[in-house]
């Protein structure tokens, strides 16, 4: 857990970037901390491996003042992912990944393996990738590399500055895809700098919205949708996915089950209904052909479900779509 209690940054020339700040970062959890640029973002992330020094307050991790302990090896055991992607040009992707272990003091045979394992867990090949340099590999992989990089070594907390920003939009929902897999599978305590609302609600457990250095909101993104908490966290949310998610709220509550089904409270010029069976293709040709917004999902003559036409687009425009893909 990281903690940041009553935490204040001056500048020499007197600016006052974060303004006593207090910030609870739950253990195993990703926040994300957004907010426009200048608002303290960056500057609350680099206090966490001593990049920058607070001016005043506390950041405790693990309920250990960070103050007290040498920066070298609090860096050692953070890992940090920037936008720029910083690998080490004149060395290979397996010295690149295995820098940290290896200074920490691993063997040759741990580290080799740790190194084919993260490989694998974000689609690189290691025997294709691993002896290759930076240069010889796309953004969106050496961003990957970067990503699972600050894996390496096991550390407890992730730190990632806007790592995906400067990506093309394709490469970069499917890293977000990826760093949510990953966190499922390793609940790591992840800080994540990000200035892109729907980056945060896509991937963050948690959001802390700032402005001029101080928190607005902190919350799940869940709550944030449900109740921004003033009139700044809700422009910057935006009206219309504020309105999206009270669409897709009053989809979630059309539906319940009496037993024989489910009971619809849309109109029924409102759906078409379509077989479970079928495939992603033939319901995107459905909702094309009658123009009806959603598709009720049919079983055995029960309503079993209901599926929106972003629902499909999403879908069809997703990395793993293929025509034959059923519901």
């Amino acid at each position: 857990m990281i903690e940041f209690q009553n935490v204040t940054k001056v500048y020499e020339d007197g600016t006052k970037a974060i303004k006593g700040i207090n910030l609870t970062i739950p253990k195993g959890k990703l926040v994300a901390l957004i907010g426009p640029s200048g608002c303290g973002k960056t500057t609350t992330m680099k206090m966490i491996n001593k990049l920058i020094a607070p001016s005043g307050g506390k950041i405790l991790i693990d309920g250990k003042d960070i103050s007290d302990t040498d920066e070298v090896e609090l860096r050692r055991n953070i890992g940090y992912v920037i936008q720029r992607i910083g690998l080490l040009p004149h060395m290979t992707i397996e010295e690149n990944i295995s820098l940290i272990p290896r200074l920490k003091g691993w063997k040759k045979e741990e580290y080799e393996g740790r190194v084919d394992e993260l490989l694998n867990l974000v689609g690189l090949e290691p025997d294709i990738y691993k002896n290759r340099y930076p240069l010889e590999l796309s953004g969106g992989q050496q961003q990957r590399v970067g990503v699972i990089r600050a894996l390496a070594a096991e550390p407890p907390i992730i730190l990632m500055d806007e790592p995906f920003s400067a990506l093309d939009p394709i490469s970069r929902e499917q890293l977000q895809d990826e760093l949510k897999s990953i966190q499922n599978t390793i609940h790591k305590t992840i800080v994540f700098v990000t200035h892109d609302i729907d980056e945060a609600l896509k991937i963050a457990d948690e959001i802390a919205v700032m402005r001029d250095g101080e928190i607005e909101q902190m919350a799940t993104p869940r709550e944030l949708l449900m109740d921004p908490a003033n009139e700044f966290v809700r422009a910057f949310i935006g009206e219309n996915r504020l309105k999206d998610h009270q669409t897709h709220k009053q989809v979630m509550n059309i539906m319940r089950d009496d037993g024989d089904g489910f009971h619809m409270m849309l109109e029924e010029e409102e759906y078409s209904l379509i077989p479970f069976d079928s495939s992603i293709k033939e319901a995107a040709s459905l909702l094309l052909t009658t123009g009806k917004p959603y598709l009720m999902v049919m079983k055995d003559d029960r309503k079993i479900g209901i599926i929106s036409s972003s629902d499909i687009l999403r879908t069809v425009a997703s990395e793993g779509y293929r025509e034959e893909n059923t519901l």
